[in-house]
């Protein structure tokens, strides 16, 4: 058994630090036992995270039943959502690296034997699976499971995006104001994460995909009884973990592809790309190899789920169709099968096991024989505007603009772009060029979500695109591109572009150009001048200072 709490509780030398547990009220029996850790990013302000607390009670029971001790401890927790549009999505990205380090502190410095982890949102699941990779003790993530959808609008569910699309339309005159208000009160009904197939979503996926979770614990919804049945079985599945002679990392390179087959057959988010290469950062796979998994991969994997944004379905939708059980399975062939899982299981092994969907809607979920598309759910594109790699999500771009070439219209911040789209300055055939928001540059690498729902509301999703070495939420939709790098404030191409340039997207050459000669851009580069830092003290001063571009994952790293 992986008892690393023996080191520091045997009698009589470390009679002191079985004093500090008693003092809590921990028993002899409870000290005999292995001692788990419950990493809880409950709070108030979060959705994902509303329900977390109850769920840490079925994980407790789960624990307790197994034979284990609790040791619950707290994790922050960000909402994408209210840190959209303002200095506050400055804090987003760099806040998983702070998780990662605040799960890595408090299992390492109390030694415990095995944690539970649970989050659903955009940053703290990757920041957790980060921190599982660096200890490398058992560690089982649980998420708290996606919303249910709201009403019926625009031909769809809505969820709490769609009110940013209503806003586009309010401006417009497309809907009336009392329309817009009472959106306002339906579209998000209850906790959980966003109901749609956004950052969130998919990295609670591609932690089960890659073995990190319980199979389907990804996607029942956070009101189901089956949620909580899930947390008991996850606390029954650590202290089992914790139980056998030896453990096996689970977080390793084949998992990983794993994730990445995931990924472009359901048209995740493009933030994972971001997230699933600082995690391999973690266990030393460098950047560079991974950007070469996602391109071949791309390339070689059909396209098999749509969910919202790339259809009307939501996330409670996928999860009856079967979600990434049955996923895994129609892409059975192209999977690392033999990789070892937190069930105790092969991924092949539990594949055998899995349950029949309860409504197979192949609307939503196809065949590999019948996919949506044959490739590219993501794409990583390349040329003199991205020498590093860009990022884009074919699965949610109209076939018809797979390859658009329009004029530069040139942002220095997502605030700038978004009064240009509500004030009627963007037309049809531009590509709006936000720039200076990338992981230095932002600081922070700021999700342009809002310009491109404004975009949206507008009518011009399909008339214009966007690109940017800031990110996307993985809801958005229309010709996008981010991830560009490298970013402006580290004196890559796109900090050059200036109004008026031709700039051709092309996804089916993975190409992204520039139409300046390079004599041009050699003189545009002389008159360049790096701008001043916008934060220089506190996190984002750190921050700003440590962060690599987002090809390399965004990590802090020290030079």
């Amino acid at each position: 058994m992986n008892r690393r709490s023996k080191d520091i509780l045997g009698k009589p030398d470390w009679s002191f630090n079985r004093s500090v547990y008693k003092s809590v009220g921990y028993s002899d029996d409870d000290l005999n036992r292995p001692i788990i850790g419950i990493a809880n990013s409950w709070s108030e302000l979060v959705p994902g995270h509303e329900n977390l607390r109850k769920l840490a009670d079925f994980v407790r029971k789960g624990i307790y039943r197994a034979g284990g001790s609790v040791a619950e401890f707290g994790v922050i927790g960000a909402c994408d959502g209210t840190a959209q549009g303002h200095a506050g999505m400055h804090f987003i990205l760099p806040s998983r690296d702070l998780i990662t380090n605040d799960v890595e502190v408090m299992v390492e410095a109390h030694r415990l034997d095995g944690v539970v982890l649970l989050g659903s949102c955009d940053k703290i699941v990757p920041g957790m699976l980060m921190a599982a990779a660096r200890l490398n003790v058992p560690a089982i993530f649980l998420p708290g499971g996606p919303m249910l959808g709201g009403v019926e609008f625009d031909g769809r569910k809505s969820d709490l995006t769609t009110m940013s699309e209503g806003l586009g339309m309010l401006k417009s005159k497309r809907i009336d104001e009392p329309t817009y208000d009472r959106l306002e009160e339906t579209c998000g009904p209850c906790s959980g994460s966003c109901a749609f197939y956004g950052t969130a979503n998919t990295m609670c996926c591609l932690a089960e995909a890659m073995g990190m979770s319980l199979p389907g614990a990804a996607l029942v919804p956070a009101v189901y009884a089956d949620r909580f049945r899930m947390a008991e079985a996850t606390g029954k599945a650590i202290v089992e973990l914790v139980a056998r002679p030896t453990f096996q990392q689970i977080i390793t390179r084949h998992s990983l592809e794993n994730a990445v087959r995931v990924l472009m057959a359901t048209g995740g988010s493009t933030n994972a790309v971001l997230h699933l290469s600082a995690i391999a950062a973690e266990i030393d796979i460098d950047a560079g190899t991974m950007m070469q998994i996602y391109a071949r991969f791309s390339e070689t994997t059909p396209q098999i789920a749509k969910v919202n944004p790339a259809s009307k379905y939501n996330m409670e939708d996928f999860h009856l169709a079967g979600g990434i059980p049955r996923v895994m399975d129609e892409i059975r062939s192209l999977l690392n099968l033999d990789s070892p899982t937190v069930s105790g299981k092969t991924v092949a092994e539990n594949l055998d096991l899995r349950r029949p969907a309860a409504q197979q809607n192949n609307d939503v979920i196809s065949t590999i024989g019948e996919p949506f598309s044959k490739l590219k759910g993501l794409a990583i594109l390349r040329g003199n505007l991205a020498p590093d790699t860009a990022v884009t999500k074919p699965a949610a771009i109209d076939p018809q603009m797979h390859v658009f070439a329009g004029k530069a219209k040139v942002f220095n911040s997502e605030e700038d772009a978004e009064k240009a789209i509500l004030g009627g300055q963007i037309v049809e055939g531009d590509v709006v060029v936000i720039r200076y928001e990338g992981p230095k540059g932002g600081p922070g690498m700021r999700e342009m979500y809002k310009a491109m729902k404004y975009l949206y509301g507008m009518g011009l999703a399909k008339k214009t695109a966007l690109i940017t070495d800031g990110r996307f939420s993985g809801t958005n939709n229309g010709c996008f591109v981010g991830h560009i790098s490298p970013e402006a404030a580290e004196g890559g191409p796109i900090a050059v572009v200036e109004d008026g340039d031709k700039i051709i997207i092309d996804i089916p050459n993975n190409t992204l150009q520039l139409c300046v000669e390079d004599a041009v851009l050699q003189q545009r580069f002389k008159n360049w001048k790096k701008p001043a830092a916008k934060f220089t003290k506190g996190y984002l001063g750190l921050y700003s200072r440590a962060a690599s571009s987002a090809d390399k994952g965004a990590i802090i790293t020290i030079k």
